[in-house]
């Protein structure tokens, strides 16, 4: 089981509730479609960790020690991907003449966190410094999916919605552009940290 709840929740806090490169995407659908429009792809973007924590938890890990270049790879290849997601974050306008434009699906959601080397360092650092070696891998990886999940139900709403209420004070104004140029810089700074760590 894990070794101590208290401080592995403590931990995921700092590392769910701190931007990242899926908060800030989650802030940019929230600034741009509004907080209910954006649900669904939050409870996507929340289920798709779930799709990389039971592989973790199960032998990955060890995968990783002896094909240490397929994780690099997909390190890269990852970060490439939400380079591209800043990319149409920076372009992306709020104000628009099409206001039910669809917003992303909870499909949508799902890829982010399996493509976010974020998300698989803090997964990684959980399993590895958070749970005791000896405990059962079920679960062991039931109660780290538990955690995160209800952290992460706390926190990445709360991002949406904080986009929504910058998007109402800029939307339309000069000011929105550098906005949304703002929100893609962190993006890419968060990735780069992800990927140096």
């Amino acid at each position: 089981m894990v070794l101590s709840l208290f401080h592995f929740l403590l931990f995921a806090f700092s590392q769910v509730g701190t931007p990242g490169p899926a908060n800030m995407i989650m802030l940019a659908t929230g600034a741009k479609y509004g907080f209910r429009k954006a649900l669904p792809f939050v409870f996507g973007v929340i289920v798709g960790k779930q799709i990389i924590i039971w592989p973790i938890g199960f032998g990955l890990l060890l995968l990783n020690k002896d094909y240490p270049y397929i994780f690099i790879l997909f390190k890269y290849i990852s970060a490439g991907y939400i380079l591209w997601l800043a990319w149409r974050i920076a372009n992306m306008r709020i104000s628009t003449k099409t206001p039910n434009k669809t917003a992303p699906s909870f499909f949508s959601g799902l890829i982010v966190h399996p493509i976010n080397p974020k998300a698989w360092a803090l997964i990684t650092t959980g399993f590895t410094n958070f749970v005791d070696p000896i405990s059962p891998v079920f679960y062991s990886t039931a109660t780290v999916a538990f955690c995160l999940f209800g952290v992460q139900v706390v926190c990445h709403p709360i991002w949406t919605l904080f986009g929504e209420r910058i998007a109402i004070l800029v939307s339309g104004t000069v000011y929105e552009r550098y906005m949304m140029l703002i929100f893609a810089a962190l993006t890419v700074i968060f990735v780069g940290l992800a990927i140096s760590s």
